[in-house]
Parts: C-alpha cells; structure tokens; sequence
C-alpha cells in the first residue's frame, strides 16, 4: 500500500465499513485502498502466473471473460479509477465489499479468467455497478456509470448482462458472508495480513497454475510417445 495507507488499522476500517456517513466524513472511504492494494498484488501475481504458463486455447465459457479486455490499458491506478468512481457516485463502504464478493465468485466461475491492467478497470466498473444495485436504495442509471467508467452505455449493459450470466446470477450475499469479506480486508490492513485477504483467489490461481503444469506434462508426453 502507499504510505497514505499506513495509518489504516483494522478498527478504523471496520467502523468505516459499517458507520461511515457522508455528512460527517469527506474523505474516501478506506475500504478503496485497501481493495485497490488487494487488486494489485492479485496482477502482480496473475502476472508471474501468466509468464510461466504456456499459452493455452480457452474453452468457451473462458473464452466469453475476454469482453472484459480492452483495447487500450487505460492510464489510470486502481486507486485513482475506485477514487474516481466514489467520487461521482458515492457509493457506501459496503458496496465495494459486496463488489469484492462478487469480484471473488465470478474468478471461481471463470477459472480461466485471470484479473489483469487489460481486463480489471471494466471488471471494476461493472462489479461496482451491480453492487450498487444490490446494496442501495438509490442508484445512477447505467448510462452514468458508462461515463464515470469511460464507457459507453451500450458497452457497459452488455458487460452487466455478461458478468452475471458468468457469474451464475448468485447476487446475493448474507450477513455472514458480508462480515467474513470484511475480516478478510481487515486482514489486510493488520500483520501478515495480506496472506490471509488474498487466500479465496490465491486458491483458484494456484489450482489454474497446477492445471497449466499437467497440460505441459502431457503434451510434451505425447511427443515422446
């Protein structure tokens, strides 16, 4: 994290998830930082991953997460485009952690799909987006959001209706699963910290990595035979 984030202790963040209020706090909610440190790392990993994987052809349903690709990395931060997106539609601390469920269940349903610079600012926007709708009461339209994403509205209602097909529709999320991805960011913010934030997407990643080993291992078997 920046050093702007050193000052985050747990506490501080749980009481910003769960009382945060417009009226009295101008500042971005914390749970932006440490989201956008948790992303981070993840691309960084994904990255390694990448690397040592041989190229591979994507089955179908992999095959329908590259919507989220860009043509263009944009030239934005996690933290400034989460920033920018509080920033126009002041979503609550609690939409990103649902976004974060969301974000989690849809790479377990999309083992081949690896967060990534070309992929993460549309996966973002869109997460945000439908948890939004899913926390709140209030929303902006979709047309809103394409703008503060910088897409456009079209673009943005195909990735919604996309992302939740690929994500099974399974939107809801408990009481006990709120708090558990809570613990899971306050983790982050506390010693040892980001092992703990980061094991529900490590696992699916270390799974895919073990699957790109034996799909080497068995094409270079067959060569031999």
């Amino acid at each position: 994290m920046g050093s702007s984030s050193l000052a985050i202790s747990p506490r501080k963040l749980r009481s910003d998830v769960y009382s945060y209020s417009y009226e009295n706090d101008s500042n971005t909610p914390l749970v932006i930082s440490v989201l956008a440190s948790l992303i981070e790392r993840t691309m960084t990993r994904n990255e390694r991953i990448t690397k040592n994987c041989t190229r591979t052809v994507l089955s179908t349903k992999d095959a329908k997460t590259r919507v989220f690709d860009c043509h263009e990395i944009p030239d934005m931060t996690i933290q400034s485009y989460l920033e920018r997106i509080f920033r126009y539609t002041r979503a609550g601390p609690s939409v990103y952690v649902v976004a974060y469920v969301y974000i989690d269940r849809f790479c377990q349903a999309n083992p081949g799909f690896r967060i990534n610079a070309r992929n993460v600012h549309r996966l973002l926007i869109t997460t945000i987006m439908v948890a939004s709708k899913y926390a709140e009461d209030m929303n902006y339209r979709n047309s809103y959001f394409a703008r503060v994403g910088g897409l456009g509205t079209k673009e943005l209602n195909k990735l919604e209706m996309d992302f939740l097909f690929l994500m099974g529709f399974k939107l809801h999320v408990n009481v006990s699963v709120f708090e558990s991805y809570c613990c899971h960011l306050e983790r982050e913010v506390s010693i040892g910290g980001g092992y703990h934030i980061e094991k529900t997407l490590r696992c699916a990643e270390e799974i895919k990595s073990r699957q790109c080993g034996e799909r080497r291992f068995n094409q270079i078997a067959r060569i031999m035979m």
